[in-house]
């Protein structure tokens, strides 16, 4: 499309996410959203590759036959088999989606940056995949063969449908609200619950110290996660302002069954993962958990908490626990501009 010409200068008030002027070129000033730029330069100060990590004393404990039970060996296998289909997921919905209805030019620039950070995620899995010998076949079809991973997969890529349609547009309200419904399912539920708990899983590993490389490698995505959670959040509370005619009580409401489907289909899968449970945690207290951090999904973008439980899991609060984000990512962001020097 052939750039107009014109000598009239872009007012910050033209700046949208959606539905904004000038989107075919990237022109960063005047800015008006400032939590877009932030994080794009957070995310290059933490910038990692995954060869950084050492997994060698992983390799001897998966190759020994007394360091991990049966019931450990499957929650891991199935953790990776989750993970090494989800990031791609989330990176095509970036790219061939989201992106190019996106008309804010500093969101457009984080964006690209997240699609990078997905592809690192992916190449994660591969590497810990490949170091421990796994079978790579096995794993990389998990999504196809089981069910709760399955179930999880094909919930999150029916929301695809329509946005990835060759002619979908925004501009009008069911556009919009279905635009809307795409990020908040790709940020608060994909990347928000169905991450976030099995996150919880490898830091169960590394409370053993079990598997401290891959539990590494874990701790650098979960901070880029949270990253592209607080990203999204900040983007659908943007709309929201910029847009309130889309925040309908109905199409609250529609969110709020969107969240809470999606409790039941990860807690199914946490049975999958804890069939008798380990390392403290098992199905009942985990489902509690994730209705937790569900609640604090909901009220980040100010809709009712819904299940009102306390957090099963306390120690969980310092490593992946939303409230700690901010003094995270303040007291640590030296420690992560060089890979492999993460502590806790």
């Amino acid at each position: 499309m052939p750039i107009t010409k014109t000598t009239e200068k872009v007012h910050v008030n033209d700046r949208k996410i959606i539905n904004g002027k000038d989107a075919d070129v990237v022109q960063l000033y005047p800015m008006k959203h400032t939590f877009a730029w932030e994080a794009y330069n957070v995310s290059n100060a933490n910038h990692w590759l995954p060869t950084e990590i050492g997994m060698q004393k992983d390799i001897e404990q998966w190759k020994s036959t007394s360091v991990l039970t049966p019931e450990e060996r499957t929650a891991l296998e199935t953790v990776l088999g989750f993970f090494t289909t989800a990031d791609s997921i989330a990176a095509n919905n970036l790219v061939l989606a989201t992106y190019k209805h996106v008309t804010s030019p500093e969101c457009r620039l984080y964006l690209l940056r997240q699609a990078y950070e997905e592809a690192i995620h992916t190449h994660a899995y591969q590497y810990i995949v490949e170091s421990l010998g796994l079978d790579e076949a096995k794993l990389f079809n998990m999504y196809r063969e089981n069910e709760a991973i399955y179930n999880k997969d094909s919930f999150i890529l029916s929301f695809n449908e329509g946005i990835f349609d060759p002619s979908f547009k925004t501009g009008t309200l069911a556009a919009d609200q279905k635009f809307l419904e795409n990020v908040i399912v790709f940020s608060l539920i994909m990347e928000g619950i169905f991450f976030y708990s099995s996150f919880a899983v490898m830091f169960g590993f590394q409370r053993q110290n079990k598997m401290m490389g891959a539990a590494e490698e874990i701790q650098y995505i979960m901070r880029d996660e949270s990253q592209h959670l607080n990203f999204g959040i900040n983007m659908v509370n943007a709309i929201k302002e910029e847009q309130p005619e889309l925040w309908t009580a109905e199409f609250q409401q529609h969110i709020i069954d969107l969240i809470k489907k999606a409790v039941v289909l990860e807690y199914t899968y946490a049975q999958t993962v804890f069939p008798r449970g380990i390392f403290g945690m098992n199905a009942e207290n985990f489902k509690q958990y994730i209705e937790y951090i569900a609640d604090r999904r909901l009220i980040r973008i100010s809709l009712p908490m819904q299940y009102h439980v306390e957090n099963p899991f306390p120690w969980m609060s310092e490593a992946v626990d939303l409230s700690k984000e901010k003094n995270f990512f303040e007291t640590r962001v030296t420690e992560y501009k060089t890979g492999g020097t993460l502590e806790w």
